[in-house]
């Protein structure tokens, strides 16, 4: 199924980085791809012709858009998470470790946040119910 005909989509806010975020979510997720790559028609204020505005990609699955915003107008904060249930601990740091080690950061107890400021939940299958209040990843709490 084309991106484009989702009918709902997370929409993530980039600092002008949205291409690389779609295009490293690609490479190291499972049923991840980039996709539609949207550039500005002309000059705009702030921007170029050419500028890429927005980006269609899908992380483990899910549809999601990367929109190129103006920097520090919005922030990500744990509000927002993407919870990745895996089968096994060297899946788990497999994972974990793709995204601390381009730039993201370390929290406890299975968080963490990739270099776009976007958190991260990194979680074995028997720890991912969402009936569990509090995840633990044992290599870091």
């Amino acid at each position: 199924m084309p991106q484009h005909t989702a009918k709902a989509r997370i929409c993530l806010w980039y600092d002008h980085t949205a291409e690389g975020a779609a295009n490293f979510h690609a490479r190291k997720f499972p049923d991840s791809s980039a996709g539609a790559v949207h550039r500005a028609p002309g000059d705009y204020p702030g921007g170029r012709q050419g500028d890429v505005l927005v980006v269609e990609f899908n992380v483990l699955g899910i549809p999601c858009i990367g929109l190129n915003g103006a920097p520090a107008s919005f922030q990500h904060n744990e509000a927002f998470s993407f919870q990745v249930a895996t089968t096994d601990q060297a899946e788990t740091d497999r994972y974990w470790d793709a995204i601390v080690s381009n730039g993201g950061k370390e929290s406890a107890c299975g968080w963490c946040k990739d270099k776009w400021g976007i958190s991260w939940q990194i979680t074995p299958v028997a720890r991912a119910s969402p009936a569990i209040s509090v995840v633990v990843r044992s290599r870091v709490c």
